[in-house]
Formats: structure tokens, sequence, C-alpha cells
């Protein structure tokens, strides 16, 4: 990638990651995180594959958002909006207008919120989904429609 393309790429997916990002950490923190993350993107942009842009930028994001979790941990600062899981939304903020929603979310694994949320949330394809996750397509499709089965029977 040079840097006409990284450019142009900074460019498209800075609103979707930063709207990533407002559903996983506090608002004040957005605009440094999505730049530490175009920030490692420009490093590592001997390792981007094209047509992929968004779902690798979501990988970055999502070490990112751990890393930054880790530090604020160890500080000792205590991050009351966000879940445990270091890259899922947290329960309260997608269901506060609907408990059974809520509750069927908090009930899933971190796992299982992170994959349906970078589906449903984010809108990654299969295909998106598996770079961001680093596994294969398969295994984003068999796991993806194990949390939509999961998440729909605790539904119930």
């Amino acid at each position: 990638m040079n840097e006409e393309q990284y450019v142009a790429t900074f460019r498209q997916h800075l609103p979707a990651v930063s709207k990533f990002l407002v559903r996983r950490v506090a608002r004040d923190e957005v605009d440094d995180l999505a730049s530490e993350i175009f920030e490692i993107a420009w490093r590592k942009r001997s390792s981007f594959k094209q047509g992929s842009e968004l779902a690798w930028l979501y990988r970055i994001g999502g070490y990112v958002i751990a890393n930054h979790r880790r530090k604020e941990t160890k500080r000792g600062a205590w991050l009351p909006l966000l879940d445990t899981d270091a890259s899922a939304p947290s329960a309260e903020s997608l269901g506060i207008a609907n408990v059974s929603i809520a509750q069927a979310w908090g009930a899933l694994k971190p796992a299982e919120r992170n994959i349906l949320a970078l589906s449903a949330f984010d809108g990654l394809s299969v295909n998106e989904l598996a770079v961001a996750l680093e596994i294969t397509p398969n295994t984003a499709s068999q796991r993806l429609g194990r949390a939509r089965k999961n998440f729909a029977e605790k539904l119930d």
C-alpha cells in the first residue's frame, strides 16, 4: 500500500472505525485510539491485503482496544460502561430499552458477542469476519451460525 492508497483508506474508513470504537470504549478516547489504529496500519501496510481494508483495521482495532483496557486496569481505572470482554459492546449499551435482549446478550459468551457485534453492528461479511478474527471463512461462518442460534435460544 503506497501513501496515496493509505490516505484513501483512511478517509474512507475513519467513520466506520470511529463507530467501531464508540461501541467499545468511552467517547473521549475514540479519537486517540482511532489515531493509534491508523498509525499501526501505516507501519504494517506491507501485510495489508487488497479488498479487506475495513476488516484489517477492525483486527488492529481489537488489539488496540485490548491493550488500552490492560493499561487502564494496570492504572486501577474502572471502566463502568464497558463489558469485561475486550472487543464487544456491553449488554447495557445494547438493550436498555429491551430487557430480554439485554439479558440474552449478557448470557452469551464474549466470543459470541464479539462475532455477532462485528456482523450485525459493524456489517462485516463472513470473509471479513475471518480477516478480523484471524480465522478461516468456514470457521467464521460456523461460529457466526452458532452464536446466532445461541442468541435466539436465549431470547426464547
